[in-house]
Parts: C-alpha cells; structure tokens; sequence
C-alpha cells in the first residue's frame, strides 16, 4: 500500500511538473512578462494577475494592427488613481478591459451598484457593479486623451471561464460583460462590423501617451489599494 501511495505521488509530481512547464513556456513565449513587468510566479499565484495574463495572451493573438498596455493607472481629478487592467487600441477603437477571475454564479444588472457571486453550497458574495467600474476607467482615460467621441470606447467586462454568467442585464450598445472564450469572437466581430475610426499614426500616438501610465512604483500602487479599501468600507 505505500508502494502505491508513493507511486501516484510521484506520478501527480510529474504530472504538475509537466503543466507547470507548459505553462511557463507559455508565457516566456508572450509578451505580457514585458508588458507587466512580472514574472512567471508573481502571475501564477495571483488569481487576479493570471486573469489578465490569459486575456493578454487571447488579445495577442487577434490578427490586425492594435496597441496592447495593461495595468494603467490613471490620474482623476480628486487626486486619486483608477486603474485599468487592459486596453487595446485598434483602427476600431478602444477596448477598455476590466478583468474578474470569479467562479461561482454570476448575477448583475447594469443599473445596479453591486452584483452577487453565488455558490451550490449556497454561499454568496457581493461585489461592485464592474460595468460601473469600467465607466470610472474609460472617464479617466478619455480626460487623458481629450476623446470626446463615444462610438471610440468599447468597454468589456470579462470573467473567467469557471464561473456561469446567470443573469446579466445590460442594455448600453457599448459594453459587453462575457467569460473569457468568448472574448476573441466577440472582438473580431467588432472589428467587422465597425468601419475604421483611427488611423495607424493615430493607434500609435495614443499608445505612446498611455505608456507613462504602466509600471506605476510601489507608492502609487499603495496609495491605490488605500482608496479602494475606503470606498469598500463606506
């Protein structure tokens, strides 16, 4: 009997070994380690940055010319930050990319201030409307970039694909809330059916602008976490 313990311990060794390496040749082949300026561990064991790591990758492999920058924190004008976890830039636009890597049953509807996560075990959980979220991101950046055009800015929210989205409401033509293998079709839709809004000078000029954005030091990313742990509390 401890012959087999030790057997299948070591076959569940190899076997983790083996995804694990999979995986990290996966991201040494992406350029999300570049963009984020985080390695392999650091998004491994953190369910939010794995999140945005694999959304990253789906982003990377559309066809087409487009911009990628992920983690922005943007200036508001009360003298606080907001931050974005992905936006790509495109002829069709901006696609402004908030990231939730939840499991359990999703409920939301655009109209309200939070929506519940929801367990078989019957547990459930609140969290803020992400759509609202992403309307405070897509405000900051639009401040940024003086875009006062509307038709530019896509906001998507994505969640993970362990969850089940149960009932979603929203009613605004520009935002989507999708699982994350939805989001590469739901893009190239985009993209067909939408004539081009900015040119290639255009996508590079805005990216460049953005790119001060990234890589924020610790301080900021402090400061940061302080304001949204005071909003929670109210």
């Amino acid at each position: 009997m401890g012959k087999l313990m030790l057997l299948i311990l070591v076959m569940y060794i190899l076997v983790f070994g083996l995804i694990s390496l999979n995986l990290f040749i996966e991201f040494k082949l992406s350029n999300y380690r570049h963009a984020s300026k985080q390695t392999f561990l650091q998004i491994f064991f953190n369910k939010g940055s794995w999140g945005e790591y694999k959304i990253y990758t789906i982003l990377e492999g559309i066809k087409g010319e487009k911009q990628l920058l992920t983690n922005l924190y943007l200036p508001k004008k009360d003298g606080s930050t907001t931050e974005i976890d992905l936006v790509m830039i495109t002829k069709a636009g901006f696609f402004v990319i908030e990231s939730k890597n939840y499991g359990g049953w999703i409920f939301g509807n655009e109209a309200s201030r939070y929506w519940t996560q929801s367990f078989p075990n019957k547990k459930k959980g609140k969290f803020l409307n992400p759509i609202w979220q992403n309307k405070g991101h897509i405000k900051a950046l639009q401040e940024i970039l003086c875009i006062t055009d509307e038709s530019l800015i896509h906001s998507i929210i994505v969640f993970s694909n362990k969850c089940e989205l149960k009932k979603i409401t929203v009613k605004s033509s520009n935002v989507k809330v999708i699982k994350r293998n939805r989001l590469k079709h739901t893009l190239k839709k985009r993209f067909v059916d939408t004539n081009p809004k900015l040119s290639s000078e255009e996508i590079k000029r805005y990216a460049q602008a953005l790119k001060h954005f990234v890589h924020a030091d610790e301080e900021t990313k402090l400061l940061h976490n302080e304001r949204i742990k005071e909003k929670l509390s109210r």
